[in-house]
């Protein structure tokens, strides 16, 4: 408890002086999303809780903004998933089996409450293999060291499986025969493999005879993920929970793609079958529809929850990248559950955000007239976390919907963007917009009618994100599953300096975009609620917040010089 309370009187000082000076020195650097000081970071690796502490380990390139091959496990700890400590490195590529990078893994706390790590490997010979660690001192709450085992590799590469085609291990789970389970993604011919492993004393390793599961035109699985989810409670599930009342996703990252995508299904560890319910295609269920990559879950018992976190890639160049000397942010943590409908999974922002809530503005039941703007005025605008409801009425004058645009809502929400008038919509908000609204993000949605139902599609259009060029600008777009009949359609949306992440329906589709301005900077952003629909809408709810700047990986940057 004194090292807590130690930790939040410096935030406190920290909060003072360094507040101010983020946006005049490094207007795209993030007020309350994980990233270090400097330096290129990529994946989240081996998240986990341990002893009152979670920690985070990430794809960290210490010598410069820009991806390496030679790259390292970063690590901070934190007590809440906001407020972030940093620690020195905890793998570098030194040894035979990991010399040429220690690539993404997960952590697995093994009976006795040991954590273990799983990563990959690329070795003296380029070969994609699979290592463990462990911590050296089990006493130390932050577990700053790590020692390498000396039997790696643990697993290696599979015969008729070429040398970079094998990676990212799983946290494992236990089944009651009493052995360790763990899935490798890789690929053979453009068949994207999620190769199964058994242990039964967590060091030596068999690969089942069949793949847990396999599809083929997929090209390489990175960055997979499995574990179960409750079809009956918004609660989490420890990894290795199996019985009746639970479904498993299986989640993978398509690297040609850079897109996380996943199933869910049922499995059965007697016969080692995964069944999902939905089969993996390119237009099949994301966690989210932007930019949002090789992200990796963790069971938190504390809140009893599953807890997501994943990669944001930099939308500007690598000249920028270099010229800022930073590259990647983590997105904020969600939690993540089974929707009631058990079809696709529910995500939203950890309840910890309260605790950078300030300023909070209302509005309630306003009417929103076709080609209207209201702007939301009291909060910090490039650092805010917004929830609104819009209540629609006479939607039987909605357009009806061309059967083209259901395989391709990001094509539609690319051709008709947020300048389009349309009957009901675009509407939803202008985030990090600049004073002229030369300069804007727009996030929203439209209604139309489809075959006697409503359908709405939601947007985040980035094409006039900015007055620069040579960024990428690129419109993201997917459907919600809700009926604007019955229900209100919300929005929440995290606005911080360069990323903004919206969460629609209440968090069954969620959109992550990046955002990089010249006009719309600090304290010359503004938020606007808009409307450019024929038909009017009414705002039955809006809160708004401004989110203060968390303290994140303070050690290294409480001069501000940073910042």
């Amino acid at each position: 408890m004194r090292k807590t309370a130690i930790f939040f009187l410096i935030f406190a000082v920290y909060h003072l002086r360094c507040n101010t000076t983020m946006s005049e020195q490094q207007p795209y650097r993030t007020a309350f999303h994980f990233q270090p000081p400097q330096n290129w970071m990529n994946d989240p690796n081996g998240p986990m809780y341990y002893n009152g502490v979670y920690h985070l380990f990430y794809q960290y390139n210490p010598s410069g903004p820009l991806f390496s091959d030679q790259m390292y496990w970063a690590h901070s700890v934190s007590y809440d998933l906001i407020n972030w400590i940093p620690l020195d490195l905890a793998f570098s590529p030194t040894e035979s089996f990991d010399n040429n990078s220690c690539w993404s893994g997960s952590a697995t706390i093994l009976p006795g409450n040991k954590p273990v790590m799983l990563y990959t490997g690329i070795d003296s010979e380029n070969r994609q293999v699979q290592n463990m660690a462990v911590p050296k001192d089990l006493s130390d709450p932050y577990l700053r060291e790590w020692i390498k085992y000396t039997g790696n590799p643990i697993i290696n590469l599979p015969d008729g499986i070429q040398p970079d085609d094998f990676r990212d291990p799983t946290t494992a789970w236990l089944a009651e025969d009493g052995k360790w389970r763990i899935i490798v993604g890789s690929q053979k011919d453009k068949m994207g493999i999620a190769f199964l492993y058994q242990s039964e004393d967590f060091v030596n390793w068999t690969k089942f005879d069949s793949p847990l599961h396999k599809v083929s035109g997929t090209g390489i699985w990175e960055c997979p993920d499995f574990f179960p989810v409750w079809i009956d409670s918004k609660k989490g599930v420890d990894t290795s929970v199996m019985n009746p009342r639970v479904k498993h996703v299986l989640k993978v990252g398509l690297f040609d793609y850079a897109k996380d995508f996943y199933m869910i299904g049922n499995y059965s560890p007697e016969k080692e079958n995964y069944v999902p319910q939905n089969e993996l295609t390119l237009s099949t269920l994301r966690y989210d529809y932007g930019k949002y990559y090789a992200s990796k879950s963790f069971f938190d018992p504390v809140k009893n929850r599953r807890v997501l976190m994943a990669w944001v890639n930099e939308s500007d160049s690598q000249a920028d990248d270099i010229a800022k000397g930073w590259s990647g942010l983590h997105s904020f943590p969600r939690s993540l559950w089974l929707d009631q409908n058990q079809k696709q999974l529910v995500q939203w922002p950890i309840e910890e955000i309260e605790m950078l809530h300030e300023n909070e503005v209302s509005i309630l039941d306003k009417k929103l007239e076709g080609g209207s703007l209201h702007e939301v005025v009291g909060i910090t605008a490039s650092q805010a976390d917004v929830k609104i409801s819009f209540k629609l009425s006479n939607l039987e004058e909605a357009e009806e919907l061309d059967p083209s645009w259901i395989d391709d809502p990001q094509l539609t929400c690319s051709e008709k963007d947020a300048s389009n008038k349309g009957q009901f919509g675009p509407f939803g908000l202008l985030a990090l917009a600049s004073n002229d609204l030369t300069e804007q993000t727009a996030i929203f949605f439209q209604v139309f009618q489809n075959n006697g139902r409503y359908v709405v599609l939601m947007c985040s259009d980035q094409s006039r994100s900015s007055t620069k060029s040579g960024i990428d600008k690129t419109t993201y777009g997917a459907f919600v599953d809700i009926d604007p009949q019955q229900d209100e359609i919300s929005l929440r949306t995290l606005i911080d300096h360069s990323i903004i992440e919206s969460f629609g329906g209440g968090g069954k589709t969620c959109i992550t975009a990046r955002a990089h301005p010249t006009l719309a900077i600090g304290k010359e952003a503004r938020l606007l609620i808009f409307n450019n629909g024929t038909e009017s809408v009414v705002i039955s709810k809006l809160s708004a917040w401004s989110v203060k700047k968390a303290l994140i990986n303070v050690e290294e940057s409480i001069s501000c010089t940073d910042q």
